[in-house]
């Protein structure tokens, strides 16, 4: 921990009086133009603070969804991915009026960059004749994504609003022209969530042990790379989801409705990597199967006792793991024992099969002393829904600790080191 953030620059080590700071946050909380959780807005507050009590100016940038069109290109500029419901919000929490740039649409190429009217709102900034900026959707604009001459003029215009750049979107690891790019064109530094983020992700790459690891999701191919790692840095790892589907199916050689075939052979090819650390892996025991992927209809769902199954077999949908796993001797133990818990899983297909997930989550809760961290946007989300009470706890339990990222931390734990990620490496002294 201390290796990687002594490297870092850090905003609070310099001046700041009537700076300019351009700062990049991970405020992608918005869908269909409402504000579902404000936990990543409120976590990058801080740094917030900081600069507006040191004298410096603030400029805001995120990105929102998804609005570009992978096949076409196109971009769709409209209200359900503004940055419009955000400062709404950031008014009432700082008390800092934000303007926000009104850029024309040039059709489906997504905003065209106004020089003269975003001189004008910076000159008004550096005057205090207003008190802050928020760009709109970063993802609205062509160089965002690119990689050619989009991508450096891009930067260059976003470089050019401000004095210093400042990256608190630890979340936001691909390397865009707003978490990267910019950054070769003013001096930069990491936010205080960014440090944050960073050193409680060394508690998993040099936890207090013994850690366990559970982990879930809809492709096995997406997460064959992290399981790999957690496998070798964690004591014990648990799968959910369509992963753990993909893993039964594979090991006991059975046949489980909705699996694509290339997430099985990710299993294949993920158990006969695990075969050296067989002892690590947590096989919840009970699952449940459902005739249906509508919900959970009356006499349309059952349990289902993997260690019953036999070559051959055919299951239905499973959609959950059963409570009463976790209340199996061994995976009691292994969790009341843990010293380190990460958790980037929702165990069941929501909304309709949730006691998978809530059992997890209370089993975890009840070990007082280890230190739990969880990570992505669907796991948090669910612990707000399913256990608000204990959610609120949680948030102020020094025991307990909350990224704003989940495909970061997954993508740096199999890389091995947070400074492997080009937004961060831009932020590290050689």
């Amino acid at each position: 921990m201390g290796k990687h953030l002594t490297k870092l620059r850090k905003v609070q080590d310099i001046e700041l009086r009537d700076k300019i700071v351009l700062v990049r946050v991970d405020h992608n909380v918005v869908k269909d133009g409402t504000i579902k959780d404000p936990f990543r807005i409120d976590i990058t507050l801080g740094t917030m603070f900081n600069i507006l009590a040191k004298g410096g100016k603030l400029i805001l940038m995120t990105h929102v969804g998804r609005p570009k069109d992978k096949k076409t290109g196109e971009i769709k500029v409209s209200d359900k991915t503004s940055v419009k419901p955000i400062v709404k919000y950031l008014e009432k929490k700082l008390y800092v009026k934000f303007q926000t740039p009104n850029f024309e649409a040039e059709g489906t190429r997504g905003l065209k960059w106004d020089d003269s009217h975003i001189n004008q709102l910076v000159t008004d900034l550096r005057a205090g004749k207003i008190s802050g900026i928020y760009l709109p959707n970063t993802r609205w604009f062509q160089g965002e994504e690119d990689k050619g001459e989009l991508a450096a003029e891009f930067a260059r215009q976003l470089a050019e609003t401000a004095d210093i750049f400042v990256n608190d979107a630890f979340g936001s690891w691909q390397p865009h022209v707003s978490t990267v790019g910019v950054a070769k064109h003013l001096p930069s530094y990491a936010g205080l969530l960014m440090q944050n983020e960073i050193a409680n992700l060394d508690n998993i790459f040099n936890p207090e042990r013994p850690l366990v690891a559970v982990v879930a999701g809809s492709k096995f191919d997406t997460k064959i790379g992290p399981l790999r790692a957690l496998l070798e840095k964690a004591d014990y790892l648990m799968l959910g989801g369509v992963i753990y589907n993909a893993y039964l199916a594979a090991k006991y050689k059975i046949e489980i409705a909705g699996l694509e075939e290339e997430d099985i052979a990710s299993a294949r090819e993920f158990l006969e990597f695990s075969k050296q650390f067989e002892d690590k892996i947590i096989e919840p025991p009970v699952v449940i199967e459902s005739d249906t992927l509508e919900g959970k209809k009356d006499n349309q769902y059952r349990k289902i006792n993997i260690h019953q199954l036999t070559t051959g077999d055919k299951l239905k949908y499973i959609l959950d793991v059963a409570p009463e796993s976790f209340e199996h001797s061994q995976i009691r133990n292994i969790f009341a024992k843990a010293k380190s818990v990460f958790v980037n899983a929702v165990m069941g297909l929501t909304p309709h099969f949730p006691d998978g997930t809530v059992a997890l989550f209370d089993n975890i809760d009840k070990n007082s002393s280890a230190l739990k961290m969880f990570a992505g946007g669907d796991t948090l989300q669910e612990f707000r829904i399913l256990l608000p009470g204990k959610y609120l706890e949680a948030i102020d339990d020094s025991r307990y600790y909350f990224f704003s990222g989940g495909g970061t931390i997954l993508t740096a734990i199999e890389e091995g080191s947070a400074t492997g990620l080009e937004p961060v490496k831009a932020l590290i002294d050689d």
